[in-house]
């Protein structure tokens, strides 16, 4: 059995506290409103009543005398206190719309330990009704018992009273009932869904789950103060948590490649929508800030989105360049009003994408805009079940995976790992993106605290 970090699950239920209050709200408002909306009050009446010692020592039932005997005889006596031959003329007494077989679900009688008396206790939805018919039971009953047992000493001890509260008022146990299910039951359910989640997260042992480093982690962006604007975080809001994590990425990758000129990197992920083309577009920003020549390329030949990030036309891009002769290439180049950065938007989408990634004139291109740019970034397809970005981290001198915190399957990331090591591909490293801020409060009071200073 995989062992349970307790600090880690806490962390992760505080994620699911909206489902807390939901699940709370439901289980207390639905039991608020069965109780004093549809519930039907249900009011008991009881007596007892007391079989002495017979004055005729020559009654049979001289066994009285003998404790264990009475003990006995006390139990028969409360059978026939709710027999049919009692009950039935009970109902007769008091005209009742019911016989004794209906009647006897509302009645209980039990003799009360070492003693000779018995409790008659009954329930009905009219408080009055019930206190009649428990004391119509204790005078039948005493009746039938001197006509079968010869008894001159049963009498009633107390007379029932008109109940005036419900015996069914359970209404403060069941919301208490009602709020610890809804809590326990939610965190049971998020227990099994924390147990079971093969997802990878930014706090996993990367290295030891897949041999790759973290090469960096990337907040969610905005607050409820100050909330993104536009995805070109870096640009917009130098000063935010989110510019701060892509900053301090570009600085992990010029790490990676001290004793090699860094120019061409691939960004890929292993699913859609994890965030990659977010990654990109600051990216290059961020090195375009560091007074590098940048080059941004939209390889994903088939959903490709950069030019709506810049706010770019698309009419003809990277995949209507590989149709034409190369020399053009300035032709299809954008400018941007980002100072140092020019894009290649994707173009038209081809019917085959991977074979003009995989073509020699792409490399050639790749060779060309090299001694053009300090720094080209390709933001590639996903790599799940496509070829696109596995042949294009062949031909960049480092790829990044990026990793929707908590969404992305292990297998799955190990399988787009597997693919591109298969090809020779130099794995600078996993970014996770969309990590929650709640998670990791270091980097949450800095940035943010700073900037409410």
């Amino acid at each position: 059995m995989e062992e349970i970090d307790i600090k880690e699950f806490l962390n992760y239920l505080k994620r699911f506290y909206l489902a807390f209050i939901i699940a709370v709200f439901v289980a207390v408002s639905g039991v608020l409103v069965y109780n004093l909306g549809f519930k039907k009050s249900i009011y008991q009446a009881k007596t007892t009543i007391v079989i002495a010692k017979s004055n005729n020592d020559n009654n049979s039932t001289t066994a009285l005398n003998d404790i264990n005997a009475s003990q006995k005889l006390t139990s028969t006596y409360a059978e026939i206190a709710k027999s049919e031959l009692v009950l039935n003329r009970v109902a007769t007494s008091l005209d009742l719309a019911m016989d004794a077989k209906e009647l006897k679900k509302n009645v209980s009688v039990e003799p009360v330990t070492d003693t000779s008396i018995i409790s008659v206790s009954v329930k009905d939805a009219d408080a009055e009704r019930s206190a009649k018919i428990a004391n119509e039971i204790a005078k039948m009953f005493t009746r039938e018992i001197k006509k079968i047992y010869k008894l001159d000493n049963v009498s009633q001890l107390s007379v029932a009273e008109t109940p005036t509260t419900p015996a069914n008022n359970t209404l403060a146990r069941d919301m208490i009932f009602a709020f610890m299910i809804a809590v326990f039951g939610t965190a049971g359910l998020v227990f099994l869904k924390f147990y079971f989640d093969d997802t990878v997260k930014h706090n996993d042992d990367i290295e030891k789950l897949f041999g790759l480093s973290v090469a960096g982690n990337v907040m969610k962006g905005g607050t409820k103060a100050q909330p993104l604007m536009s995805e070109l975080v870096v640009e917009r809001m130098p000063k935010s948590m989110v510019s701060e994590n892509i900053k301090s990425l570009r600085t992990n990758l010029q790490f990676t490649s001290v004793d090699n000129n860094l120019k061409t990197i691939l960004v890929t992920s292993t699913n859609a929508g994890e965030g990659k083309s977010f990654v990109s577009a600051n990216l290059a920003v961020s090195f375009a800030q560091a007074d590098k020549r940048v080059l941004l390329v939209d390889c994903d030949l088939r959903k490709g989105r950069v030019h709506r990030l810049l706010g770019l036309p698309n009419r003809s891009g990277f995949s209507n360049l590989l149709m034409d002769d190369l020399s053009n290439v300035r032709n299809y180049i954008c400018n941007t009003a980002i100072r140092n950065l020019d894009v290649l938007t994707c173009g038209t989408y081809p019917p085959n994408p991977s074979e003009l990634l995989s073509s020699y004139k792409n490399k050639r291109l790749i060779q060309i805009l090299k001694y053009e740019y300090d720094i080209i970034i390709f933001d590639g397809a996903p790599v799940g079940g496509l070829a696109d970005s596995v042949i294009l981290s062949s031909l960049v001198d480092k790829t990044l995976i990026i990793t929707k915190d908590a969404n992305t399957a292990k297998n799955d990331l190990r399988r787009t790992k597997d693919e591109l090591l298969k090809v020779g591909a130099r794995i600078a490293g996993i970014v996770f993106n969309s990590v929650n801020p709640s998670s990791s409060k270091s980097y949450y009071n800095y940035y943010y605290g700073e900037q409410k200073a």
